[in-house]
């Protein structure tokens, strides 16, 4: 990270017409706006000489109008697999699942065939994007060499609309492609009323009953 940010500061300017500003030892307090985000105001740290920072008092309001939120959810077990309540991660020997019986010895544990982990629930929440492109290639390098070992078994239902057709039967909501379409240009919608490029749809409600309108009108047709 010292690296990158080194390397930015670094770099000539391009000319683009938007840039990246990094306020250090600044804590959020608030967010501030009514029926909009108008502004985020931050109080000024300072080091405590233990490696940590402490508040100074003194506040200051930034003029924005978005707010995002980057921080990391605690990961929950699933039926039939094994889970570390302590570190909230299936247990795991980089992706491949392991026994959790076994897992003091990560390398030696019992691997759970044709079960695989990658993102938070493989190593909590924390790092970054490119950590998390790290940790799926891992993954996928150990899913396709067990492939190539014969380690994995053929699907018992191996047709594309199997999925589907699968949760259709245990009545799971699923947007498909199209649909994710519908909710990008829903979003980009919302977003040119406001001047702007996009304005999120938050909720999975929400962005279930966007993505999934022409599964409805298209099952009501039929009806």
């Amino acid at each position: 990270m010292t690296k990158t940010l080194t390397d930015f500061a670094m770099r000539e300017e391009t000319g683009a017409k938007r840039r990246l500003h990094l306020h250090f030892l600044h804590a959020p307090v608030a967010v501030l706006g009514e029926d909009r985000v108008t502004g985020l105001r931050t109080e000024r740290q300072e080091l405590d000489g233990t490696g940590a920072v402490a508040g100074t008092g003194q506040f200051h309001d930034w003029d924005i109008d978005a707010v995002y939120r980057a921080v990391g959810y605690a990961g929950t077990q699933l039926p039939q697999l094994p889970f570390d309540e302590a570190k909230r991660v299936i247990p795991n020997h980089e992706g491949r699942v392991v026994d959790a019986k076994t897992q003091a010895q990560a390398a030696e544990a019992d691997v759970i065939p044709g079960v695989y982990t990658t993102g938070w629930i493989k190593r909590g929440p924390v790092g970054l994007i490119g950590h998390t492109k790290g940790d799926a290639l891992e993954t996928i390098t150990h899913i396709l060499a067990d492939q190539d070992a014969g380690a994995l078994t053929d699907p018992v239902y191996p047709e594309e609309d199997a999925i589907v057709e699968l949760l259709e039967a245990k009545g799971v909501d699923y947007a498909d492609w199209a649909g994710y379409h519908r909710l990008e240009a829903a979003e980009k919608a919302l977003g040119e009323a406001e001047g702007r490029e996009r304005v999120k749809i938050a909720t999975r409600e929400a962005m279930l009953a966007e993505a999934r309108a022409h599964l409805t009108a298209e099952a009501n047709a039929a009806g």
